[in-house]
């Protein structure tokens, strides 16, 4: 008993304690994009999101400077491939990450889906935009928490898994 109630006291302790710690290392912002100047904009999504919180429009440059200096490694990705092919590897590779897709409408290279955190349940938005380059296509990526001032580096951290697990296929040709 003794031990269980160590375990039980750890995670009652850990869990808010890992939070707070991770609010002290990101900016307290819940929107990233690749794209700051001109965002993806949410489409289909915008009728989830009614009862939200934040609201669907970009806040603009203040939220862009501090998304800069603190994740500058968040860009947006050209790829070699036409956008048709760019925008079947981005569906799959969305898939396996386990969004549930809400739209996916190649016409207009656009994918949009949420995400659903794991230990508190809340819901994320996420929209992708594919679009030609004189190279092949350029992929931006945006994701949006429903509710709170700070995501404590959720959206970030998505957004860097789908690019990670993305550029493998991109360079492959194949999924």
């Amino acid at each position: 008993r003794a031990l269980a109630g160590l375990v039980i006291g750890a995670v009652v302790f850990g869990v808010p304690w890992s939070y707070l710690r991770a609010a002290q290392r990101v900016p307290p912002i819940h929107d990233i994009t690749t794209d700051t100047e001109n965002p993806p904009r949410f489409v289909a999504i915008l009728p989830l999101r009614a009862d939200a919180q934040n609201p669907p429009d970009y806040d603009g440059e203040a939220i862009a400077a501090q998304q800069r200096a603190a994740f500058p490694a968040i860009q947006p990705v050209s790829a070699p491939l036409p956008p048709d092919r760019t925008f079947a590897l981005a569906l799959a590779t969305a898939e396996d990450q386990g969004w549930e897709i809400v739209a996916a409408v190649p016409a207009e290279g656009r994918i949009e889906a949420t995400d659903t955190t794991p230990w508190w349940g809340f819901k994320d938005d996420i929209v992708i935009r594919i679009r030609p380059e004189d190279s092949g296509s350029r992929l931006d990526i945006r994701s949006e928490s429903r509710v709170g001032v700070s995501d404590l580096g959720t959206n970030a951290a998505r957004v860097e898994a789908f690019l990670e697990d993305l550029k493998p296929r991109l360079e492959g040709g194949d999924g």
